[in-house]
């Protein structure tokens, strides 16, 4: 396949937020949120909250409470949800694990996946010179570090396993094949399997399925139509839509946002406590006046 296929047929828009409980949302994050929501209203569609809360260390109760609060005092609303139900419940990922155990049968049966007993300490060890940005692109690639093949089958197999417990679980990327989409935001975005990135991960040894495979599941499942999401995710996109092809599922379209940094041209995360939406809601902000600050704006324009 020369270049990844995105969704082009029109259909009722589905967007979507999908806030991890891993700390109170920040200011980069709600601003993302409401382009998606824009983009929601700008297409008469429908927008779902999904709470993605598998990281069970990091993952918290007074955080996964505070994420409706805090978006609807931004000025989100939302059709379906946790609360409010909706036609592919649960919207919450922990109680989601056996659709994503179903499709890591389906790339087990497929021989798309391997084990491996490398950690991520051994991968970063390995590398000479880890990647820093995409191709002809100033975007900071994700932090997957390239894998460099160590337990990688020297051809694909169907794994002898019934469960993916008590070992990583890795994707065999076809190296040397280049994928490509059409941002709804960037544009032509291109990148080459195994040189721009490699096997990732989609079953972690704790037992827990990775972001890459949860996600792609979890957005397929509930038909979304466009992705918004920070442009940190461009190669995450890569790789999601290899798993959208090894799964037969049809792909979204993708919208990435430009990252909100803070005075020392760093991007924003949830250690900017200051710039929380609960600490901005405590010290009195203006969701409004904080909503023009959103440097995504084009998020209006009409796009399925």
């Amino acid at each position: 396949m020369g270049s990844a296929t995105v969704q082009t047929i029109q259909k009722p828009y589905r967007g979507r937020l999908a806030p991890s409980p891993t700390g109170y949302l920040h200011l980069g994050h709600a601003l993302t949120f409401w382009t998606a929501f824009e983009r929601t209203t700008a297409n008469a569609g429908k927008l779902i909250l999904r709470i993605e809360d598998l990281d069970r260390e990091r993952c918290r109760a007074e955080f996964r409470d505070a994420i409706a609060e805090d978006l609807k005092w931004f000025g989100m609303r939302w059709d379906e949800g946790p609360v409010c139900g909706g036609a592919f419940a649960p919207y919450v990922q922990s109680e989601r694990r056996a659709h994503y155990l179903s499709a890591w049968k389906k790339l087990r049966d497929g021989g798309f996946i391997y084990p491996c007993s490398c950690s991520r300490r051994d991968v970063l060890q390995s590398l000479a010179a880890p990647h820093e940005h995409l191709p002809g692109s100033r975007t900071p690639i994700d932090d997957e570090p390239l894998y460099p093949g160590t337990c990688r089958p020297a051809e694909a197999v169907v794994p002898d396993a019934n469960q993916p417990s008590g070992t990583t679980w890795r994707f065999r990327v076809p190296h040397g094949e280049k994928f490509s989409f059409t941002d709804a935001r960037l544009g032509l975005q291109s990148a080459v399997a195994g040189a721009d990135f490699g096997d990732f991960v989609v079953w972690r040894k704790d037992d827990i399925p990775a972001y890459q495979l949860a996600v792609t599941v979890d957005d397929a499942a509930m038909q979304i139509t466009e992705v918004v999401r920070g442009e940190d995710l461009l190669t995450s996109t890569f790789r999601q839509l290899l798993l959208y092809r090894a799964l037969g599922m049809e792909s979204p379209a993708f919208f990435h946002c430009p990252l909100v940094t803070d005075e020392n041209s760093q991007r924003l995360a949830k250690r900017h406590e200051s710039l929380s939406l609960r600490a901005l809601r405590e010290n009195g902000a203006d969701p409004e006046k904080l909503r023009t600050a959103n440097p995504s704006s084009a998020g209006r324009s009409r796009s399925r």
